[in-house]
């Protein structure tokens, strides 16, 4: 087995870690669940979602530390987590490795998310920030509002060539009441997490939306990678509705609040 750098950010629960990861579902498992259906009898999951995970900060289990800005004291700091990935291991390749190691070193100015580009998948799912569904028969919608961001999964007519982009191409059908979504056709400009988790324009993520209740879908997701992972390897994480009664997505256009960040050092001088 190959040794995954974890950061300074990143630690071992040991036996806490190992009976959480017991506690979750066997991979691919469906759901006995039986919620409200769409007029062609699928589970209807429109609705605005959002994960509940520290996964955005480290896809791996890591213990709560201090923020990189020291006044910003308690305000800044990470919290911990169990991790969402399963087994706690990312299979990078030796090159891609060092790669990682990199973008951690970097991991406060390289960040994507920092300038406000797009998320990718399946990063877009466990960030802090919420994302509506809107489902029909032949397309199913997903909007995020970080950066707003959106994506379309086609249940039908799906384009057989799609440009790489930041949130892929993406292409869905059920199995059962599980909505599977193939995901290709991106570029290797996003990372997974904010301690420089990675991936190459080959990356390939199969997703697996299972309801198990009106209020909360299993989302499992299955990444490969033949430039940068040994194997394909998955994460798991639970996306609750909100049930506020004026749930909506709010404007978050962070553009706007990077501009200085990006752009300042080219301001004319008087």
């Amino acid at each position: 087995m190959r040794k995954v750098f974890k950061g300074p950010m990143t630690v071992a629960f040991g036996t806490v870690l190992g009976l959480c990861v017991a506690m979750l579902p066997a991979a691919g498992q469906t759901s006995a669940y039986q919620g409200p259906r769409t007029k062609d009898g699928k589970p209807n999951l429109t609705g605005v979602w959002q994960s509940m995970t520290t996964a955005n900060y480290d896809l791996l289990a890591h213990a709560a530390h201090a923020g990189h800005v020291l006044e910003l004291g308690a305000e800044g700091a990470v919290p911990g987590g169990i991790g969402v990935v399963e087994g706690n291991e990312i299979p990078y390749l030796p090159a891609a490795l060092a790669k990682r190691k990199e973008n951690y070193e970097k991991r406060f100015t390289d960040d994507p998310e920092i300038k406000c580009y797009m998320p990718g998948v399946p990063r877009a799912n466990y960030m802090p920030f919420p994302f509506q569904i809107i489902q029909s028969q032949d397309m199913i919608l997903m909007a995020y509002e970080f950066a707003n961001a959106s994506r379309q999964i086609y249940m039908k007519n799906a384009p057989k060539d799609a440009p790489d982009s930041w949130m892929g191409h993406s292409v869905g059908h059920w199995d059962g009441d599980t909505l599977v979504v193939d995901n290709t056709s991106f570029n290797d400009q996003s990372w997974f997490d904010r301690t420089g988790n990675y991936h190459s324009d080959q990356l390939h993520v199969v997703e697996r939306y299972v309801p198990i209740s009106a209020d909360a879908i299993r989302y499992e997701a299955t990444i490969e990678d033949p430039k940068v992972f040994s194997r394909p390897w998955k994460i798991n994480v639970m996306l609750y509705r909100h049930l506020e009664k004026n749930a909506q997505l709010m404007e978050f256009r962070c553009t706007e609040f990077v501009e200085e960040l990006m752009y300042g050092k080219y301001r004319k001088k008087n």
